[in-house]
């Protein structure tokens, strides 16, 4: 918690006890090689490395990305993890240091060219009600406790097909909210093509290609998506649901 005044339109002033998300450098390490460096909330780590591995192609399912080992350093935080199978190829392949902010973006020719590459067909499936998303619209809150606290945390949900909630993670980059919740979906066994996944974040394409590497059929979000969000999802046959309230959603691809 720290300190701060809150100054009203009135001019007056008033001093205030506020807690900050936290937010650190962690390095993401697979056999013995760096390979990104991503801000983030440092809880829930052992999740994010594996969601991280799974969204990125480094890993099929949970047995290719093993021993994962999380440490405190004096900048930071490093996780270490092993991977086998075919990631270990496009590991050596891929491997170079990226550092990327909470707002993550493009860098470099291979970023330019990779967007372009199609992404997997998701499983043929039934649509979400829009009675499931409004009931877990309605209960993501109670999933949010860093985010009440702080006011500046993302959430990333995976919901029944019913609309309860059955796995939440939070952090202050919605990319590593989402990740984090697949690694939680992964080490549970739960399959996301069973119900569907609900990000407290705007949609852009990375949320898109996440979920559907991760094998989601049906993502919905709070926020609208951008154009390059839409064309990923229609491309990929994934079911894109944005703008969801309490009451009302808006079904931007059906499929």
């Amino acid at each position: 918690m720290a300190k701060a005044i809150e100054i009203a339109c009135d001019g007056s002033h008033r001093e205030i006890v506020r807690t900050w998300v936290p937010e650190a450098p962690v390095a993401l390490e697979f056999n013995g090689l760096a390979y990104a460096v991503m801000m983030a909330t440092p809880v829930d780590l052992e999740d994010f490395a594996l969601g991280f591995a799974l969204t990125e192609g480094l890993a099929q399912t949970v047995a290719d990305c093993t021993d994962i080992a999380v440490a405190e350093v004096e900048k930071g935080w490093i996780v270490r993890a092993s991977l086998h199978g075919l990631g270990v190829t496009q590991l050596t392949d891929r491997v170079r240091t990226r550092v990327a902010e909470s707002s993550c973006g493009l860098c470099g020719i291979e970023n330019l060219e990779a967007v372009a590459r199609p992404l997997p067909k998701v499983a043929e499936h039934e649509l979400i009600t829009p009675a499931a998303i409004f009931c877990a619209r309605m209960e993501l809150p109670e999933h949010q406790p860093l985010g009440r606290e702080t006011g500046s945390a993302h959430a990333a949900a995976f919901a029944n097909r019913e609309g309860r909630i059955l796995h939440a993670r939070e952090d202050v980059g919605r990319h590593n909210a989402l990740d984090k919740l697949v690694g939680a979906l992964a080490r549970a066994g739960q399959d996301p093509a069973d119900g569907f996944i609900l990000s407290s974040a705007r949609c852009s394409y990375e949320i898109v290609e996440k979920a559907v590497r991760a094998g989601a059929t049906c993502l919905a979000t709070i926020s609208l998506p951008t154009t390059l969000a839409v064309e990923r999802a229609a491309g990929a046959g994934l079911s894109l649901y944005s703008l969801a309230r309490d009451d009302s959603v808006l079904s931007v691809v059906e499929n």
